[in-house]
């Protein structure tokens, strides 16, 4: 008859190995979101390209004509799942922030018409500038899938980005103490 380990060996080999399991896991998604943002503009503190078009409410909206704060940047499309269900983050986000210590700014791209975009940001009750991009500001931000963000520091330069779907948590996480 085979020796059985004893309990507490068997037990440390268990615990052992669903650590080595979750810091598998970590590791995979931190090098999955690194290969995702690769081709995103660099975080090395550039300033951020220019940002000027109509917003839904019929305004001009212009970065470099901002306050000097930090900026999160929600890049979007309509049609696009991630978006919508990252939406109320986002809108919660900006209860959580102060629009004097944040500003946030949706970005719609890959849009049709104005009242595709106006019914999205009525549906997702967006609390916040809505810019009407097009395809030369994607390919300025270098927006390449949705969503896409960016959170810019009071000089409004590059110090954070991702992009996908992010939690409350995750984009407080983003837009927190830049400076």
């Amino acid at each position: 008859m085979a020796e059985q380990p004893p309990q507490s060996e068997s037990r440390l080999r268990k615990y052992s190995s669903i650590l080595l399991n979750l810091g598998l896991l970590i590791i995979m998604f931190f090098a999955v979101t690194a290969f995702q943002s690769r081709n995103l503009l660099p975080t090395d503190r550039q300033p951020a390209p220019a940002l000027q078009a109509a917003t839904l409410q019929g305004r001009t909206y212009d970065l470099e004509a901002t306050p000097a704060r930090p900026v999160l940047i929600y890049f979007f499309a309509p049609w696009c799942n991630y978006c919508a269900a990252s939406s109320g983050n986002l809108v919660r986000l900006r209860r959580w922030r102060r629009e004097s210590d944040l500003e946030i700014v949706a970005v719609a791209l890959d849009w049709q018409d104005f009242e595709e975009v106006s019914a999205y940001a009525d549906r997702h009750d967006l609390n916040m500038p809505v810019v009407l991009g097009d395809t030369q500001v994607a390919r300025n931000w270098q927006v390449y899938a949705f969503p896409t963000y960016y959170v810019l520091d009071s000089q409004h330069r590059v110090v954070r980005r991702d992009l996908g779907y992010s939690t409350q948590a995750g984009l407080w996480w983003r837009s927190r103490a830049v400076d």
